[in-house]
């Protein structure tokens, strides 16, 4: 894992801990959400992960793309699978999202891939 993305996970647990102490009902409502969507349904983990890393490069969220990645890898999708899945982002999201792209490269390096 590169260093910019290990920095980025043991910054963002600090954090959400922060987060977790200061503003516990939202972190509670916020991962009541996200665990009843992201789950196997209609459709599969995998694709719902895809979305998800495409909407972060969309709005151009680093550590949207760092997180669902790794989440993406988890589910079983392919580094051809994600980058086409980013790709579509581009498509919807234009200049702003092409932009992002070599964070998706820098994640899927930072996980092996």
């Amino acid at each position: 894992m590169s260093e910019k993305v290990k920095a980025y996970y043991e910054k963002v647990k600090k954090d959400m801990g922060k987060v977790q102490t200061l503003a516990p009902d939202m972190m509670k409502g916020f991962g009541s959400l996200f665990t009843s969507v992201m789950k196997e349904g209609a459709l599969p983990l995998k694709y719902k992960e895809l979305i998800a890393l495409a909407m972060g490069v969309g709005s151009c969220c680093e550590p949207c793309i760092n997180l669902h990645v790794k989440k993406c890898l988890n589910a079983g999708a392919t580094k051809e699978e994600i980058m086409e899945a980013a790709s579509v982002a581009v498509v919807m999201q234009g200049g702003p999202a092409y932009t992002y792209m070599p964070a998706v490269v820098d994640a899927l390096e930072a996980n092996g891939q």
